[in-house]
């Protein structure tokens, strides 16, 4: 993915509420970012670090910038993270289609935010074959989760309790009961990683229902990224530990 026009540089002054930031731009000028962004942001919030917004021509808009990197500190140094969450969907499109995604190819559809489940949900990307040569006869249900929680160059997910992604197993879990094809991927916006694991000091529901979706069925997939601020590609997979 690359992004349509250069991203503006910054330094952040303070995360302040869910979907605001504060940002010292690079010419001086202080504004107020937007971010899709709406879990814990752990590691990645610290006055001071360099970041990196979008700028929209939208005239309609309230907050003409978007936040979209920000450069965590970690022990090893600093590392690009890309923390917006409307761009994770996109990137694992991207990389189905490009052929980077081994497991998931042998599709020729790719639909998006289909309606699905019994909890009136919708699955991020639907997966099928059509026409005469189906390669792959039962749909995919693919749910994607942005990740940019690292510690000790493992990745984690939920940086906060997360319900909404509980349910979204448990409709994964369905898919698979009906006979389909269900997998959750972690979209990990950061380099860093050797390893993905649930955070189950944070939210331990979240992690009992991913053990009992695998169990099931379910097929979790974790790949990392290469960050700029010209661009994110996912780039290979790690390694998924969901212990017993």
């Amino acid at each position: 993915m690359e992004f349509d026009a250069p991203l503006v540089e910054g330094r952040l002054i303070k995360r302040h509420s869910r979907f605001l930031a504060d940002v010292e731009l690079a010419s001086g000028e202080f504004i107020t970012a937007h971010t899709s962004n709406t879990g814990a942001m752990l590691g990645c919030k610290q006055p001071g670090s360099k970041v990196w917004l979008s700028e929209s021509s939208n005239p309609k808009r309230k907050y003409r910038y978007t936040w979209e990197i920000v450069e965590a500190i970690t022990g090893a140094g600093v590392v690009p993270v890309g923390i917006n969450t409307m761009r994770s969907n996109l990137l694992v499109k991207e990389a189905i289609e490009n052929g980077t995604i081994s497991e998931l190819q042998g599709y020729n559809e790719i639909r998006t935010e289909v309606k699905y489940g019994k909890e009136n949900s919708r699955i991020d990307l639907l997966l099928r074959s059509t026409g005469t040569e189906k390669r792959n006869h039962t749909p995919c249900y693919v749910e994607v989760k942005n990740v940019t929680l690292v510690e000790n160059k493992i990745a984690s997910f939920p940086d906060a309790v997360s319900k909404r992604g509980a349910k979204h197993l448990r409709e994964l879990m369905n898919v698979v009961s009906d006979g389909g094809r269900a997998v959750i991927f972690y979209c990990i916006q950061r380099a860093d990683v050797i390893e993905f694991r649930s955070a189950d000091h944070i939210d331990l529901a979240y992690g009992q229902f991913l053990r009992q979706s695998v169990a099931k069925g379910v097929e979790p997939l974790a790949y990392l990224a290469c960050v700029t601020s010209k661009s994110i590609h996912l780039t290979k997979s790690v390694p998924v530990v969901v212990p017993a």
